[in-house]
């Protein structure tokens, strides 16, 4: 083999920087030397007369020379670097090192970004400098070196060039400028009690440790301001956009979320907000939906008003202020996110795939491995002259040499110069719910509708926002993770969304996919008023709620036109801000998400009549924060028709039996070489995605259920608008009330006013046909105006005199002539 041939078969293996293991081996390898360090120091206090002769002056021959003994504890490498830290470096003070690497080690471990740190490091060093020079200062001339080398150097330095007395004054005012610069106290109040404990809380501020204690500020304002600043720090982490699997650092404006930021899994109580004419009380008000109570009594006046005497912004989460998120243990953990590593597998699979190209004349130039969760990414890069089609005809070539299900070929890998082919791996890793949601990523997303829906072939997790999708359709065969990857969203929206900022409006074909979820009635879900049920499953009932979602919509876009807010965010912020009258018809607007289970059974059995006021939905309604879910198994062009498709440009593909079925979905092949079981294809614009989709059973669904259900809720649930066609949709004749007959209110005061109810006297009364007179009897037993049909007897008058009739006539007619003008303005847009 040449040597270009053997260049060709080198495999790199790539883990990956943003790993979340690496961090967290880093910090436990910080920790462990945290307490290797611990023990080396505590022993050198005891035993460094013995060990100082062995390694002064220090030799690397010393160290690793057996026949040399010591006293430390930790043996040669213990004694050695006690004797290097504390007679070299900084003496006593060596010991805040320890302490430094203990809390560097726990934040990486918990998957934190150590910017937030910064000022620790900072505050730290300077720490370890001032005390072993002050030690240097009392301990002059003593054998045990209480402040190193560099202590002893400063200290003689200073000393030679300010005197003693200088010195001291130098310590006394470098504390008194930190307290000063820290605490920023009100000297005018100063007593002697206040400066000891103003010095305390500077001492504990340095080790990054919060002091109880109220500051002697007299800036009502200042530690509001520090702990925005906190909150902040806190939660920096990835910016999340939507579809983007590797996000840059940074964090959002807490400004831009509509009312409320998003909250973390599990909010900790933040210490108590204070208004601000800024708007910071805003920020940390509204960022904690756990706030701590306060009786009536005790509550200062300053939290009703400012100092201007302006209201305090509106909290939507305070009527469910003790609202608790679902704890993280209610979910299993079924695999380790530890991935083992079958390298022989990896060699004999690159092996192969050389092979096979060879075959074909076929060479490359490099090969390398991407390892994810269920599936392999294999990255190579042809050589020059090389066509990619020629790649892309061996896919099954490819699939057979390797004896693999689902093979599949990028050619080539869109932003990159290599071709990638996709092998399942023989040992597939399940992706839990737990491992996703407890990821830095979901934790720390800045989205408004943040979804965790698995990780990528990368073994990153990934995060989208539905408020940017903004609508989302998802396919698959039977079997294949599509009702799994239902539940994983919506828990998602559970455990990071408040009660106040979402309502889902469940429909549900099939009865027994979304039952679980009407313990949440109250707390998270929508319906009619009328509706007896929270889950709809009835085919008339899901009409009834499409059609009143639409007036939802109408009526939001109402309320943004008079607030002049271009959509939800703005209006909601101008809300919050209490720049809106509630009295004049302004309210908060949470999200609404409308999730249909099985799309396919609803358009077999009501057709336009769902189509319609879905693709209206899905045109408009994403401005005013209503957002659609579609899933179907049967991803057909009679079902997702070209009106769906071009509303909903994020899709979800699994598994589907045929090729054709993926070009529906995707507009493209793949979706049929996928492996099943949650491995799904997601498709955006241009980008297309493979994902393993994040798994939930249903235990864990109904314990989370539990846990939030048995929590205070709402008196009833979030009641869409009553829909004005609710007796007018007549779903028996197959027609609604725009379709009444002319001679309608004819045939009804013939009925009343004979108080019998026949088709044959309304034929023979109105000289009509038997088929028209039919249709109208219909339409008024569909109205309520007489009963059912009960053979060959007349049928019931259900209305007793001509005022009753004449009262539902005029309320027909209004509801016949607002539908119109509802149903011509529909087409207007349509056209348009």
């Amino acid at each position: 083999m040449t040597r270009r041939k053997r260049k060709a078969g080198k495999l790199s293996l790539r883990l990956g920087w943003k790993d979340e293991r690496i961090p967290k081996l880093i910090g436990v390898l910080l920790l462990f030397l945290s307490i290797y360090l611990f023990i080396a120091f505590t022993a050198y206090l005891f035993t460094w007369k013995e060990d100082f002769d062995v390694f002064h002056p220090f030799s690397w021959a010393h160290l690793f020379n057996p026949d040399i003994r010591v006293a430390n504890w930790l043996g040669r490498l213990g004694a050695a670097i006690s004797n290097a830290l504390f007679y070299w470096g900084f003496g006593l003070p060596s010991y805040v090192l320890v302490y430094l690497l203990m809390r560097l080690g726990i934040r990486l471990i918990n998957v934190q970004n150590l910017n937030g740190h910064k000022g620790l490091v900072r505050n730290m060093l300077f720490l370890m400098v001032m005390l072993s020079i002050f030690l240097e200062t009392i301990a002059v001339g003593a054998a045990f070196p209480w402040g190193g080398s560099i202590g002893e150097g400063l200290m003689e330095w200073m000393r030679s060039f300010v005197g003693l007395a200088g010195l001291i004054a130098f310590f006394v005012a470098v504390s008194a400028g930190v307290i000063v610069w820290h605490r920023n106290p009100d000297f005018r109040t100063m007593t002697l009690s206040l400066v000891l404990a103003e010095f305390q809380g500077w001492f504990l501020g340095l080790f990054g440790i919060s002091k109880p204690q109220p500051s002697l500020s007299n800036n009502a304002d200042g530690d509001s301001s520090e702990q925005v600043f906190s909150v902040a720090e806190e939660n920096q982490g990835e910016n999340n956009e939507v579809l983007n699997p590797h996000p840059e650092s940074g964090s959002n404006s807490m400004d831009d979320v509509p009312g409320a930021p998003s909250e973390p899994l599990r909010p900790s109580s933040p210490p108590a907000p204070r208004p601000s004419t800024e708007g910071t009380q805003l920020e940390i008000e509204i960022s904690d939906p756990n706030p701590p109570v306060t009786p009536e009594s005790e509550k200062p006046a300053i939290a009703q008003e400012n100092r201007e005497g302006a209201l305090a912004p509106y909290d939507p989460t305070l009527d469910l202020s003790q609202y608790k998120f679902p704890e993280l243990e209610l979910l299993e953990l079924y695999d380790s996110p530890d991935m083992e590593i079958d390298r022989e597998s990896l060699e004999a699979n690159k092996d192969h795939i050389i092979a096979t190209l060879l075959n074909y004349k076929i060479e490359i130039v490099k090969i390398k491995a991407t390892i994810g969760p269920t599936i392999t990414l294999y990255e190579i890069v042809p050589a020059p002259g090389i066509r990619i089609s020629n790649i892309k005809n061996l896919e099954d070539d490819i699939a057979l040499s390797l004896s693999a299900l689902g093979i599949r070929i990028i050619a080539p890998i869109p932003g990159k110069g290599t071709i990638g082919i996709e092998v399942p791996n023989r040992k597939k890793q399940t992706v839990s719910l737990r491992e996703v949601i407890n990821s830095n990523r979901f934790r720390n997303a800045k989205m408004d509708l943040p979804i965790a829906l698995g990780k990528t072939i990368s073994n990153e997790v990934f995060v989208a926002d539905l408020a940017k999708m903004p609508h989302l359709l998802i396919a698959g065969a039977t079997g294949q993770g599509k009702s799994v990857g239902i539940n994983t969203i919506v828990m998602s929206l559970l455990y990071k969304q408040h009660p106040s900022m979402v309502k889902i409006v469940m429909i549900d074909p099939k009865k027994v996919e979304l039952f679980p979820y009407s313990k949440l009635e109250n707390h998270f879900l929508a319906c009619l008023p009328q509706a007896e049920e929270s889950i709809v499953t009835d085919t008339t009932q899901v009409v009834h709620t499409l059609n009143s979602l639409l007036i939802e919509m109408d009526q939001r876009y109402n309320l943004l036109k008079k607030a002049h807010a271009r959509n939800i965010k703005e209006y909601n912020k101008k809300f919050v801000n209490r720049s809106l009258n509630p009295e004049k018809g302004h309210r908060f607007l949470p999200f609404i998400v409308l999730l249909i289970d099985e799309f396919a059974d609803l358009i077999m059995t009501a057709g336009k009549e769902i189509e319609l006021p879905i693709g209206r939905l899905a045109q408009l309604s994403r401005a005013v924060g209503i957002h659609l879910i579609i899933a179907t198994q049967r991803p057909s062009v009679n079902i997702i028709t070209g009106v769906i498709k071009a509303n909903f440009p994020a899709r979800i593909a699994f598994k589907v039996t045929a090729k054709v079925d993926s070009r529906t979905i995707l507009d493209m092949a793949g979706a049929d070489r996928l492996i099943g079981r949650g491995d799904m294809l997601l498709s955006f614009g241009s980008e297309l995605i493979r994902l393993q989709c994040a798994f939930v059973d249903t235990p864990e669904v109904e314990r989370v259920i539990d846990f939030i259900s048995t929590q205070p809720s709402y008196p009833e649930p979030y009641f869409l608008p009553e829909y004005l066609g609710e007796d007018g949709e007549m779903q028996r004749s197959g027609f609604d009330i725009t379709d009444l007959d002319e001679q309608f209110q004819d045939a009804a005061r013939l009925i009343v006013q004979n108080q019998h109810g026949s088709t044959s006297m309304i034929q023979r009364r109105l000289k009509l046909g038997y088929n028209r007179a039919g249709r109208i009897m219909d339409q008024l037993e569909a109205l309520g105006i007489v009963g059912p049909t009960e053979g060959s007897k007349a049928r019931e008058v259900l209305v007793s005199d001509d005022v009753e009739l004449e009262k539902m006539l005029a309320d027909i007619m209004e509801r016949k002539r607002e539908l119109t003008r509802n149903n011509n303005m529909f087409g207007e847009w349509d056209q348009g």
